[in-house]
């Protein structure tokens, strides 16, 4: 399993960033995102379809994922056409609502910060980091506000909040 594509990566849910300050980081890029999921049975068990726009080009995606930790998944990705994402998305599980986000990258201090904005939140949005191994320290700009980390609250999936958008009281 020595070529195993693995995804580590540790989620918070934070305060509404300052969007200024956000696009002022090093390497930032932002991307509007759709994404669907696709029912468990069938050929497309498990799937999620997701359509990028980031900087005029649109990019389509359909990625299987499976946990082995926590922290620490199976990540099989592949490019697909528009065409086959519009097929595909005809055929999502409609349990499930389109999830609508952009997502905001940039680097700090070596490692990718992804800050995705929710169109159902108005007061605060998740921010994920991508390790290299599960022991690896996290650092975050303080510009980022953690409410808590939620990388072991299957709720803050992005599968679970297509199905029920949680708004759960903020602490002050």
């Amino acid at each position: 399993m020595e070529n195993t594509p693995y995804e580590i990566e540790r989620k918070y849910l934070i305060k509404m960033p300052d969007m200024e300050i956000l696009r002022k980081q090093k390497n930032y890029k932002d991307a509007e995102m759709t994404q669907m999921y696709m029912s468990d049975k069938g050929e497309y068990a498990g799937m999620r379809i997701r359509k990028s726009v980031c900087e005029g080009k649109t990019t389509c995606k359909k990625t299987f994922k499976r946990d082995i930790t926590a922290l620490k998944r199976i990540e099989i990705e592949e490019e697909i056409s528009e065409e086959e994402y519009n097929a595909m998305s005809e055929q999502r599980d409609k349990k499930y609502a389109p999830i609508h986000k952009r997502r905001h990258s940039f680097e700090y201090k070596g490692q990718i910060v992804e800050v995705d904005i929710y169109d159902f939140w108005t007061d605060r949005a998740t921010a994920e980091v991508e390790l290299a191994d599960e022991a690896q320290r996290v650092e975050l700009p303080e510009f980022i506000d953690v409410i808590k980390e939620v990388t072991e609250d299957k709720r803050y999936r992005n599968r679970s909040l297509a199905r029920e958008a949680l708004y759960e009281e903020l602490p002050d």
